[in-house]
């Protein structure tokens, strides 16, 4: 048996993965906002409904937004901040009594898609998680790559290739990232500020992909524009890792036009006059972080 979390921002969600790799049991609750002992009590209820599934001393493994300290630690670079500076995996050993193994979360995404999902076969895999923020996991020989700063596969924070676009801030701090231009909530920013006569507030992303596949012409540039930032974005990392497979999650990964698009402007960046690597959509969908959580002690 193995048991998986995913620490989101919106959700926690727990699941318990039978020996023949089935999800047989599954909860979510609600994150709490700003309230680190509240998140660590939510955990805590997750795990205790897991008990007619799994042994009580079944190791746990924990998908979260930011990356463990090897200096302190503690959480960083996490974008749910109440968890920065926290000893989350030993508070959480000490309170359910357990082993606890924690990873990033776009390296959860990109184990479970290896382990049993749209990379599996392969030998090296990039993963990308572009929804409400911008992530990358890596895997290199059959083996996740965490990096000496705990950081590799981060591609969301590099900064944007050079697009003539105006500068925007990151709650990293830094200025540019390829998050806030990629990110599901900067596609939807993106498209209001190229429309200046709309009053409209705010519009999901759903709506301009509608929109630009009944031939509007702005909603068809503007996904246009955006398949070619994701293809410059990603150029770095084919050009250094030359992944045999790129994987993709997230809300932006269910644009069915992205896997033209992207592949097609790849032809401009990549430094190699044919480029093979295949852009995927995930296997396991929504469920990929939470089941490479439940997978990290196989790794």
């Amino acid at each position: 048996m193995k048991i998986g979390i995913d620490l989101g921002g919106t959700k926690i969600e727990c699941v318990v993965i039978s020996q023949d790799n089935h999800i047989i049991f599954r909860e979510r609750l609600p994150t709490p906002k700003g309230d680190y002992l509240g998140i660590l009590d939510s955990i805590e209820s997750l795990v205790n409904k897991t008990l007619p599934y799994a042994p009580h001393n079944t190791p746990i493994g924990i998908g979260i937004p930011g990356t463990l300290s090897s200096d302190t630690g503690t959480i960083k670079n996490a974008n749910t901040t109440c968890l920065i500076g926290e000893p989350l995996d030993q508070d959480l050993a000490v309170m359910l009594n357990r082993p606890i193994k924690l990873a990033n979360d776009a390296n959860c995404f990109i184990w479970s898609e290896f382990c049993d999902g749209a990379a599996k076969g392969k030998t090296n895999a990039f993963g990308v998680i572009i929804g409400t923020g911008v992530g990358g996991g890596l895997v290199v020989n059959h083996q996740l790559v965490n990096g000496l700063n705990g950081i590799a596969g981060e591609w969301g924070h590099n900064p944007l290739p050079h697009f003539g676009l105006e500068q925007r801030p990151c709650y990293c701090s830094k200025e540019d990232c390829v998050e806030t231009y990629l990110s599901g909530p900067a596609f939807e920013k993106s498209f209001l500020d190229a429309s200046p006569q709309t009053t409209a507030t705010s519009v999901g992303s759903e709506e301009i992909v509608s929109l630009a596949r009944i031939g509007d012409p702005l909603a068809k540039q503007h996904l246009d524009n955006y398949a070619k930032m994701l293809a410059a974005s990603l150029t770095s990392v084919i050009n250094i890792v030359d992944p045999d497979i790129i994987v993709l999650g997230g809300g932006m990964s269910n644009i069915d036009e992205l896997y033209e698009l992207v592949p097609k402007y790849l032809q401009e960046y990549v430094f190699s006059d044919t480029i093979h690597t295949p852009i995927v959509k995930a296997k396991h969908g929504d469920s990929s972080g939470v089941r490479g959580a439940a997978w990290l002690w196989n790794e």
